[in-house]
Parts: structure tokens; C-alpha cells; sequence
């Protein structure tokens, strides 16, 4: 599948999903609350922040980030908003959160949430992750919480991350990675494609990219029980890395 069509058939599905109108991977309000306290966020911050839970993710990025005051911090496919939010109250005032998303619904609806929410330093730009609107070694944290996946081409996306980076910046991401091959008729699959499956790399490639960017890479944590409850227990994994940028 040509790269442009994997983004075409990624955009359509989460402007469905921007809209309202359904999708596999997300659903009835309840079970999206479901699904954000499997992979890590508390029933606070879900009912704090309703609007911008989609349902959507394979952990809790900012959860295992090392913000602090005064950080500047980027969403790399920021969704709803929820990520950002969450980030917001951890740089606090003196801090700023940028979310880039490449859908414009998702731009919108994060930016309405925004204002509801009563945040001021947190900015939503459409765009796309292989090529952040992002000046170079501006952001002390980028986060990303199972979207790389779906782009199709990942090295442009692990090099971005480090050219916006800060020298000693982090990147904290959570995503969907392979444990074995999945077959073409897997692969090709433009559900499984949206729903972070038929795009995802082998676990090893995977974090062979983001050291081929530059970072020194560690692995923070793996889980492989999400694939029986939200994947059908398919070999895959949710892994949580933190990346330096030295």
C-alpha cells in the first residue's frame, strides 16, 4: 500500500471519528471510559476531561513523562486534547503544551475543548507528524500515545521529534509494536490500518528507528495483556519507551 493512501484511509477514519460518527476503535461514552482506565488514566482526570477521552490510545503518556514547571511540551497527533490537557496542569502557567494533528475535525474539537476548559497555554496546529510546524530545539518533552504507528513513514517522524527537540529533551511515547509477522491480508486491512494494527513495526525495528534518529532509547515498560482486551489477541504489544535526545 503507497504511503499516501495509508494516510488517506488513517485521515478518513479519524475525521469519522472527530465527528462523532463511529468507528472500530471507538464508541459509547462508557466504553471509552473503559478503555482510558485499562491503559492508565485515573477516573479523575477521564471525568475531568470527558470531551477530549476518545476512546483511543495504548497507555498514558504523560503519566510517565518527566514534566515539571516551565516545560515546553508537544503531542505529536494531539486527538480530542486529552494528552495536552493533562500535560498543561503539569508545566503549569509558566509552562506551554503544543498539540499537532493532521485531521482538521480533530484540530477543531481540541481547540473547543480548550476553550472549555480554560486553558491558555495550550495550542492545537493542524499538520502532520513527519513534518511538525515546530521550530528546531524549541521542546523540552514530546509525547505520543499510540499514533506513530499510523504513519508510513516513521523515520521521518523519529527525525522530526529530534530536530524540535532540546539538546537533552525527552521523548516519551506509548504504542502499538509486533511480536512476530502479520500476514499481507493483515497488513492491507485499511480497519486494522486505522486501528493501529496493520501499520505497526516489530517491536526491534521499531526501537532501531528511534536509535537510528539519534536517541538513546530506554524501555520503560511493555504490555502484552492489552492485545486479548482490545486487540483479539493478536501478537502484539503496547511498549512504553523513553528516548534522550543527547
Amino acid at each position: 500500500m503507497q504511503k499516501d493512501e495509508v494516510k488517506k484511509i488513517v485521515k478518513e477514519s479519524y475525521t469519522k471519528i472527530a465527528k462523532g460518527s463511529g468507528c472500530s476503535c471507538c464508541g459509547a461514552k462508557q466504553e471509552q471510559e473503559r478503555i482510558a482506565e485499562e491503559i492508565g488514566y485515573s477516573k479523575e482526570d477521564i471525568g475531568k476531561f470527558s470531551e477530549a477521552n476518545l476512546g483511543l490510545g495504548c497507555g498514558n503518556p504523560v503519566a510517565m513523562a518527566e514534566m515539571k514547571a516551565g516545560d515546553t511540551v508537544l503531542d505529536l497527533g494531539s486527538g480530542a486534547g486529552l494528552d495536552c490537557f493533562l500535560a498543561a496542569r503539569k508545566v503549569e502557567e509558566t509552562g506551554s503544551v503544543i498539540g499537532v494533528d493532521m485531521v482538521p475535525e480533530m484540530v477543531a474539537k481540541a481547540k473547543a475543548n480548550g476553550e472549555k476548559y480554560g486553558y491558555r497555554n495550550v495550542e492545537f496546529k493542524l499538520g502532520e507528524i513527519e513534518s511538525l510546524p515546530v521550530e528546531n530545539d524549541s521542546v523540552d518533552i514530546v509525547i505520543s500515545n499510540c499514533v506513530i504507528n499510523l504513519s508510513p513513514d516513521k523515520d521521518k517522524v523519529f527525525a522530526e521529534a529530534y530536530r524540535v527537540l532540546k539538546n537533552g529533551g525527552k521523548m516519551f511515547v506509548s504504542d502499538i509494536v509486533l511480536l512476530q509477522e502479520l500476514p499481507e491480508e493483515v497488513k492491507n486491512n485499511k480497519e486494522l490500518l486505522s486501528g493501529c494494527v496493520a501499520g505497526a513495526l516489530l517491536k526491534d525495528d521499531y526501537i532501531a528507528k528511534i536509535k537510528n534518529a539519534g536517541f538513546a532509547v530506554e524501555v520503560l515498560s511493555e504490555d502484552v495483556d492489552i492485545s486479548k482486551k482490545q486487540y483479539s489477541g493478536m501478537p502484539l504489544e503496547s511498549l512504553k519507551i523513553k528516548a534522550t535526545k543527547e
